[in-house]
């Protein structure tokens, strides 16, 4: 890892064993974040990407498991680590926000313990310290009355409320990677647009590199300064935002961009991609989004699964036919 990288993946493999088949989750992805960064990691439900992050901090739940590749972060070997070793980083410099925020809230516990729990294990700082921190975070969060917010259950609460409980709790050992997964799908789009500023104060003040999980191409474009595209645990196209958002090489990143309305265009109809994505039990070696692209030739068929290669500076795509550009994508 060069200095300023902060996460690598390399080859990662993950399946689930199951009587049924194997399950293929992550099939070989790559990725690189670097120190201070907001990636962005995009695709259908189903595609792999909670199982990417939850891969990083070797938490795959059973039957999973990684068969192949690494993890690096910091320069360490996520897999090298003991148990102690990898419970330090969790929470300490890696927090992980999921996306049912209700169901990752302890429900008999109040939301003051289950916070200041995270300070106190990760630091010597007092009960009465911890509390007045956790309350300046909840007050951050836009949450009112933060001290009776302390006092209550996570079932007490409003989803949109618990969303912005489990941001706090990510953000109070002030970790050096945040991974949030569908950070603002229970908020009010005026909630929403508050969280993702909030979201980017802490990335530009404080430097922390944020692996964002979203379908939300707004949130992309607001947020990301990379964008990964994942269908069926591959990674089909990846670059910056701006190259990504103007022009969409891969057919089915293409696809997820005509999907979407647009102010400056009269359509009657979107444009939808037929089919649903494929089986990942035993999926062979060849393009995922084969049986639902538009642009198939014989060549995707009989050739195994394509290798990235770069349309410009740091924008890598994995496809036999891509989309072709005469001009920008205006």
């Amino acid at each position: 890892m060069t200095p300023s990288q902060l996460l690598e993946i390399k080859d990662l493999h993950m399946y689930f064993y199951s009587r049924e088949g194997i399950v293929k989750a992550i099939s070989g992805i790559d990725l690189t974040m670097h120190e201070s960064q907001v990636l962005a990691l995009v695709g259908e439900s189903g595609s792999g990407k909670s199982m990417t992050a939850l891969s990083i901090l070797r938490l795959v739940p059973y039957p999973g498991r990684i068969v192949q590749g690494e993890v690096w972060f910091r320069g360490r070997r996520m897999a090298d680590l003991s148990d102690s070793e990898i419970r330090h980083i969790r929470g300490n410099e890696i927090s992980i926000v999921f996306q049912d925020a209700t169901a990752a809230l302890n429900p008999v516990i109040t939301v003051g313990q289950q916070m200041e729990e995270i300070l106190q294990a990760h630091s010597d700082i007092s009960s009465a310290s911890a509390r007045q921190l956790c309350e300046g975070l909840l007050k951050e969060m836009g949450l009112p009355e933060p001290s009776r917010l302390m006092e209550t259950y996570p079932f007490q609460l409003s989803g949109g409320m618990a969303q912005r409980v489990m941001l706090a709790m990510a953000l109070t050992p002030e970790p050096r990677l945040l991974i949030a997964d569908e950070p603002t799908s229970n908020l009010d789009v005026t909630l929403q647009a508050e969280i993702l500023q909030r979201l980017k104060r802490l990335q530009r003040e404080r430097g922390t590199s944020i692996l964002l999980i979203t379908h939300d191409m707004g949130v992309v474009a607001q947020m990301a300064d990379e964008v990964a595209v994942m269908y069926a645990g591959k990674i089909l196209e990846s670059g910056y935002r701006d190259s990504i958002f103007r022009h969409p090489v891969h057919p089915y990143t293409w696809n997820l961009f005509q999907a979407l309305p647009r102010v400056d265009q009269d359509v009657d109809t979107l444009l939808s991609i037929p089919g649903l994505p494929p089986d990942l039990i035993d999926l062979p070696d060849q393009c995922p989004f084969l049986p639902r692209c538009r642009k198939a030739t014989v060549e995707c068929r009989i050739n195994p699964h394509p290798a990235l290669r770069e349309f410009e500076p740091e924008h890598v795509f994995a496809c036999y036919n891509p989309v072709e550009y005469e001009g920008d994508r205006t």
